[in-house]
């Protein structure tokens, strides 16, 4: 049997990294397999609905490249793919557990469920709904008679259920615990317990892994495999991403929304290379590697429950590596050029701009620092901060002759800078210290910058010299 796994988003709000991490995993598993990967929307919740939020999704998966197989976008043969254009189907089901024995219409008010609600808590047992006792043919009577009703899962009231979750010990859960779930409202919309299942078993997913907070309700889904007599799909509960005081991560401690990553500047490969180590680690101790790698020697059985750590940090590590030594200077230069383009900062990829970028790869972690860090190269109009001015202060009377020099340098390259000031502070009995950190200063405003030498060669000796001059007094 091939390997169908999939993703089942509820358009609630933003992207989450949270979908991205279980997408990987999934996506991964199904690939390696040669199986499916399927992308769901479960939008029942139409309480909590974001109507721009299921593009925003479409989008974080194609800047990923976590491509499915199946979805709203490229269809497929278990269509649709999105749960309110399945809407008739689900009620069908659930009649037919009503049929089978297995659920039973409820009639019971909000108001008389929150008085067996409180009564249950107070007694220290799951609530006992009334309605579970009545006659199936006095409760058909009533629905014909208009009466309004759910339709919940009858569960057994003795033994045990249990989960058998590939990354765990069997999960024993004792039946009377169990409460009899809604399946479907009132007004016909399922609960997410069936059309999760319904959806799962109609669409061919043979693994179901996702966030281990859906633990708790796996019984209900076992349960509801059992009732249709179907063959349950490989459980496997991944680990939740943590926080640094391993709280559940939360956009309180930590940006939970992928645009935001995307807006700061991070890579789709560096950001998947991380929350692949997210509960699991390379066999052979890697730390950087794409996709294709990631595929050839996961295991899914392989997953730690450790609680991983969503360490910013060390995904902007991640990053800069990817930036330095993973992609060549002439892509990261194409891929600042199009993420500024993005930002509305039109600058044209030209062989000044790939000088640019090559000299402050080695200084970013993510894109969307390079402009905060290279205003001088690109106006006249940069700022001095005190640092500099200090060593522009100090140093008043080196810098007419400076500028001098490197006006009338025969060759203005970064090997004949070098040598330059080299020649110069010997001659004046002066050590670089005393003799660079001005021309540093009054080239770029900050004494935070590039390599001299090729700062200089990539400014341009006109520019340069005028920059020095400008700097006297």
């Amino acid at each position: 049997m091939s390997t169908v796994t999939r993703i089942a988003p509820s358009p609630t709000g933003d992207p989450h990294v949270g979908t991205a991490y279980i997408g990987l995993f999934n996506y991964t598993l199904a690939k390696q397999a040669g199986g499916k990967f399927i992308l769901r929307i479960e939008d029942t919740d139409r309480g909590r609905y974001v109507e721009s939020s299921e593009k925003r999704i479409f989008q974080m998966m194609q800047w990923l490249g976590l491509t499915p197989d199946e979805s709203p976008l490229q269809g497929g043969p278990n269509g649709p793919y999105r749960q309110s254009e399945r809407f008739d189907l689900y009620g069908d089901y659930a009649r037919q557990l009503v049929q089978s024995g297995h659920a039973y219409y409820a009639f019971e008010t909000p108001e008389e469920l929150t008085e067996l609600r409180e009564a249950a808590q107070k007694a220290g047992h799951v609530i006992a709904v009334p309605s579970r006792d009545l006659d199936p043919a006095e409760a058909q009577k009533r629905m014909e008679a208009g009466e309004a009703a759910v339709i919940r899962l009858k569960t057994p009231l003795e033994g045990e259920t249990v989960v058998n979750d590939l990354l765990r010990d069997p999960i024993h859960f004792a039946n009377k615990e169990i409460d009899d779930k809604v399946l479907l409202k009132a007004d016909g919309f399922p609960t997410y317990h069936l059309a999760n299942v319904v959806d799962d078993k109609l669409m061919g997913v043979t693994h179901v892994v996702r966030a281990e907070e859906w633990i708790t309700s796996t019984p209900i889904h076992v349960l509801l495999y059992r009732a249709f007599g179907w063959p349950e799909p490989v459980w496997a509960h991944m680990p939740l991403l943590r926080n640094a005081d391993k709280s559940k991560i939360s956009k309180r401690k930590n940006p939970t929304s992928v645009e935001w990553y995307m807006d700061q500047g991070f890579l789709p490969e560096a950001m998947l290379n991380f929350l692949a180590t997210m509960g699991w680690t390379h066999p052979e101790g890697q730390e950087i590697f794409d996709l294709a790698e990631f595929a050839r020697v996961f295991k899914l059985e392989d997953v730690t429950l450790g609680g991983p750590v969503f360490d910013l940090a060390k995904l902007r590590w991640y990053n800069g590596k990817y930036l330095r030594e993973v992609l060549s200077s002439e892509e990261v230069s194409k891929r600042l050029h199009d993420f500024l383009a993005a930002h509305k900062t039109d600058l044209p990829l030209d062989d000044y701009f790939r000088a640019v970028t090559g000299l402050m790869t080695p200084r970013l972690e993510v894109l969307g620092e390079f402009m905060d860090k290279t205003p001088y190269f690109w106006s006249e109009e940069y700022p001095v901060n005190e640092k500099a001015q200090k060593a522009l202060d100090d140093a008043q009377e080196l810098l007419p002759e400076l500028a001098a020099r490197l006006k009338n340098l025969p060759t203005f390259d970064a090997p004949s800078i070098k040598g330059m000031f080299h020649a110069y502070a010997e001659e004046k009995g002066l050590k670089l210290g005393k003799v660079m950190p001005p021309v540093r200063a009054a080239v770029a405003g900050t004494m935070e910058s590039p390599e001299l030498p090729e700062l200089l060669a990539v400014l341009g000796r006109e520019r340069v010299a005028q920059r020095v001059q400008r700097a006297v007094k």
